[in-house]
């Protein structure tokens, strides 16, 4: 299934490029536009460069309804979308979002919408091997891998880069490393680039860029940290600009026909191309250019504003298309210039102001997404330079460190706390890493045991000497079941290791010592572990102060508004019915009782303990019953409600239940 859909998202991915190539040709006469400055269109030469502002609104006139019309998912950089699906929705996409997405992307792209065409790729990969692995009817498990596989094929095969491939799918799609999905996507990616490269060849993506850069000098590492803390801001700042510019048309267009929205925004966003006509569609021949040395200092600050605008105002109009590109396109303009500035400064030793300005490609994006490996392997592929890989890596890493810092939410998950949803909330596995027995356990006042300090060989005397008394002592409250030596826990271990302990040595809890081993400070169960994580869990949409700061543009209130997916069983309740000793069910078996159709008992309680039950359990007075049983076709759901049965109303309960 892996490499069907790496095969599926490398056709894809050619097929896209193959859309935007045509789609840009017929409103510019060229398949590729911006790089040429401020020229007219080979098909409109009467409108002259006012060209510019027409497309964009004729463009609208189309995508705007198609996307309206038959997938609104499709709207915007449609990362987030994938992303959704496989961290809460099991990995389902609509199947009509492949095409429908490949459509409105290319068409807003090849009418000058200033975005990139990764994140339409990753959707229409994703969104094909999500139909692919429905069909074949894959467990949840396996279409959250498999979604990632196909954006891990739309990636290499659209810029030539497995490694990235597989980086992205894993790193900001799947969000987990195993074996399984690492291999799966490792498939997926090499099979989609295979296809890639039959059409458009093997060379590196970045075509102009010189492919034998080298950073000479070990001290220009302080340069490269300098140009990734630069570039951490920017990271943040294009994040920033995107949400506040779409929060700004949100309002402005808002109680008007989203089908109309692109179209009348179209007017703006011309306005801002034919200023500036190199932000007229992805822009890589003018990141080409840039890098290459054919820009001067003031158009490279001028760029890197001026992209990180167009992108925000292409998506807030409801365009469809990617942060990824500009992301890149952003950080080329910002670290030539940083690198002109640094050899005007420190002379020709800092080297070529084209390393710094590959270097920042990386840093940028890695910022925004806080997503340093898939930055560091995309700039290394895509320009061929794997010389300057470590200096890649520092300004990445330097720069997704300081964005974490500074912002909750990435570029990708903002958009989804702005919906209430925080994918980066804990979830259980990694809970049982970070929360401590410290933060579970039942504390002991005044924990002071003696015999706790005690040498070993004195203990073992103590106990040999001692042990006929403990019997006696047991006897005089009842019958002594079992004796067992228990297992110590101490406060600093984490609930994975106490989990462990306690299935195997303390199905009742184990004590828990204090460091130095001379007192008793707590004594910790299984049922506390679970409430731990639980009430963890549930705090967490209250608690995430992070979280809300990052969404706050949006929602007053961002954590009311936290999606919590509910799965809900239709048609059913659960009933609890208590027993006493004059009810037909007490003294019984299960298998002997004549329960209703479609009826299931499915645990006992007794004394605030829960066992699930078998054919053969008992009942005994007491017992508190748990029922699954299906709704009577009148009434309505009752999901929270409890029901309870005493002794005193028995007779109503056992003419409700058949009993």
């Amino acid at each position: 299934m892996a490499l069907a859909v790496g095969a599926g998202a490398g056709l894809g991915a050619v097929g896209f490029r193959w859309l935007i190539f045509e789609f840009t040709w017929l409103a510019t006469g060229h398949q590729q536009f911006g790089q040429q400055g401020r020229v007219g269109s080979l098909h409109l030469p009467w409108l002259g460069t006012g060209f510019l502002l027409v497309v964009p609104v004729l463009g609208g006139l189309i995508y705007g309804p198609l996307i309206q019309r038959f997938a609104r998912e499709a709207r915007g950089h449609g990362v987030p979308e994938v992303m959704i699906a496989v961290a809460e929705d099991g990995g389902r996409i609509r199947p009509q979002v492949t095409v429908v997405k490949a459509l409105a992307s290319a068409l807003c792209i090849g009418v000058g919408g200033s975005v990139g065409r990764e994140g339409p790729i990753v959707q229409i990969g994703s969104a094909l091997a999500s139909s692919l692995g429905q069909v074949v009817r894959m467990s949840e498990t396996r279409l959250r891998v498999l979604v990632a596989c196909g954006a891990a094929g739309g990636i290499a095969a659209t810029f030539n880069a497995p490694i990235t491939g597989v980086f992205f799918g894993l790193e900001l799609i799947l969000r987990e490393l195993s074996i399984d999905a690492v291999f799966a996507a490792i498939l997926s990616a090499a099979g989609a680039d295979l296809i890639s490269r039959a059409f458009f060849g093997s060379a590196p993506f970045f075509t102009e860029i010189p492919h034998d850069l080298n950073l000479v000098g070990d001290y220009n590492f302080l340069l490269v940290a300098l140009l990734g803390l630069i570039a951490g801001l920017l990271g943040v700042g294009f994040k920033t600009v995107l949400y506040k510019i779409e929060d700004f048309c949100d309002k402005a267009w808002h109680g008007r026909p989203e089908w109309a929205r692109p179209a009348v925004g179209g007017v703006v966003l011309g306005a801002l191309l034919l200023a500036l006509p190199q932000m007229y569609g992805v822009g890589y021949p003018v990141m080409d250019l840039a890098i290459s040395g054919h820009v001067v200092l003031w158009l490279l600050v001028v760029l890197t504003v001026a992209k990180m605008v167009a992108a925000s105002l292409t998506i807030g109009i409801g365009g469809s298309g990617g942060v990824f590109a500009p992301s890149l396109f952003t950080g080329a303009m910002a670290g030539t210039a940083f690198g002109e500035i640094a050899r005007h400064l420190f002379g020709t030793g800092v080297g070529s102001p084209a390393i710094y300005g590959v270097i920042a490609m990386g840093a940028v994006f890695a910022s925004a997404a806080q997503a340093p490996l898939t930055a560091m392997a995309s700039v290394v592929e895509m320009t061929g330079n794997f010389s300057l890989t470590l200096p890649v890596m520092l300004a990445a890493g330097i720069s997704a460190g300081l964005s974490k810092r500074l912002s909750h939410g990435t570029i990708y998950t903002t958009k989804l706390l702005r919906r209430g949803t925080d994918i980066e909330r804990p979830r259980p596995a990694s809970l049982l890493q970070t929360l401590t027995v410290s933060e579970t356990m039942k504390p002991i006042p005044g924990g002071d045991i003696p015999g706790i300090a005690v040498a070993a060989e004195e203990r073992r005397q103590v106990d040999l000497k001692n042990g006929a008394v403990s019997e006696d002592w047991a006897a005089d409250l009842g019958h002594l079941i079992e004796r067992r030596s228990p297992q110590a826990l101490f406060p600093d271990e984490t609930l994975e290791h106490a989990l462990r302990q306690l299935v195997l040595y303390g199905p009742d809890g184990l004590p828990v010592l204090s460091e130095d081993r001379n007192r008793i400070v707590g004594w910790i169960t299984s049922h506390d572990v679970i409430q731990a994580m639980s009430n963890r869990l549930l705090s967490y949409p209250r608690d995430a102060s992070q979280g809300n700061v990052a969404a706050e543009w949006a929602t007053p209130d961002p954590a009311a508004s936290a999606r919590v997916p509910p799965s809900p069983l239709p048609g059913y309740e659960i009933l609890e019915v208590a027993l006493s000793a004059t009810m037909p069910g007490a003294e019984r078996r299960l298998q002997d009782i004549d329960w209703p159709a479609e009826t299931t008992p499915v645990a006992v309680r007794h004394r605030h303990r829960t066992r699930v039950v078998n054919a053969d359990t008992v009942l005994r007075p007491g017992d508190h019953v748990i029922v699954l049983v299906p709704h009577a076709p009148d009434k309505p759901d009752r999901d929270e409600e409890q029901v309870g049965v005493s002794s005193s109303d028995h007779t109503a309960a056992d003419s409700e239940t058949g009993k």
